[in-house]
């Protein structure tokens, strides 16, 4: 049974390079420098264990069980944490494509969910960003909303941000709080990314935690950073710089999402 109590939330902000050893060294020091400060749900950002271009992000794919699944679950047994480990590449069916896939692991580190991104990011804004992540990546086809000790998490990534149909859905499914992991390009996120996390907390009255990375990982693709927490008003709580490695900490209260849902019913009044 969930423990509906306060507890404390961290968003893990990096700039995660091509070497893999390296990334997860890093990681791993934030997320236990996150721990000790006290927080028990922490979510690292997109692809951390190995962001850059596409063709080493894909060679460096792994199964479920693979060493960086591993490390994660260790980490979150040793700590007695909820971890959601970003994201990485997960090796699929097919040869040149893999699954942008985040793991969430309980306390004992048993995994706990497994969230294959659903959208992926094909856009071309001249001047700013080009990308066709379905060159490299297939989609996921579930959406995932888990009990966790602490509370009942979503997990969406990124691109997914743009899509309000995914939110309601993990809504409907019991959504107290969101862990949204990010590699958000600094080119469009400078324009939408406050705006539309906190309009996905105001409309689903949630807790929402975004963990981005930041910086120059390829020659055209720089992370917006920004990593943020927002409560079910819409409030920021805390809030990274666009530029460094941080961990960023707030409170999550339960009775929060459940007295906002009953002081201003939005949900209940939905006409489909």
């Amino acid at each position: 049974m969930m423990q509906q109590q306060k507890f404390l939330a961290a968003a893990i902000q990096m700039s995660s390079g091509e070497d893999k050893q390296a990334n997860l060294a890093r990681a791993t020091e934030l997320v236990v420098e996150a721990a000790e400060q006290g927080a028990r749900l922490i979510v690292l950002p997109e692809y951390f264990n190995c962001l850059g271009q596409f063709e080493r992000v894909v060679a460096e794919a792994e199964t479920l069980d693979g060493p960086t699944a591993q490390a994660m679950s260790a980490l979150a047994r040793r700590l007695k944490i909820v971890l959601v480990a970003g994201s990485l590449c997960e090796k699929s069916d097919e040869e040149r494509r893999g699954h942008n896939t985040s793991l969430t692991f309980g306390p004992d580190g048993q995994r706990l969910a497994c969230y294959r991104k659903m959208h992926l990011c094909d856009i071309d804004t001249p001047g700013m960003l080009t990308l066709t992540e379905s060159n490299w990546v297939s989609p996921g086809e579930n959406v995932v909303c888990v009990d966790t000790p602490l509370t009942r998490l979503g997990v969406a990534t990124c691109y997914d941000l743009r899509f309000p149909e995914l939110f309601r859905r993990l809504g409907e499914l019991g959504m107290e709080v969101l862990a949204f992991p990010s590699a958000f390009a600094a080119a469009t996120g400078r324009a939408h990314w406050e705006v539309l996390l906190r309009a996905r907390a105001i409309e689903n009255q949630v807790y929402v935690v975004a963990s981005d990375q930041y910086g120059e990982h390829t020659p055209n693709f720089e992370t917006f950073g920004n990593s943020m927490i927002v409560d079910p008003w819409g409030a920021v709580l805390a809030r990274a710089s666009e530029q460094g490695d941080a961990v960023v900490l707030a409170e999550i209260d339960p009775s929060v999402v459940a007295r906002t849902r009953h002081n201003l019913p939005a949900l209940k009044h939905r006409r489909l």
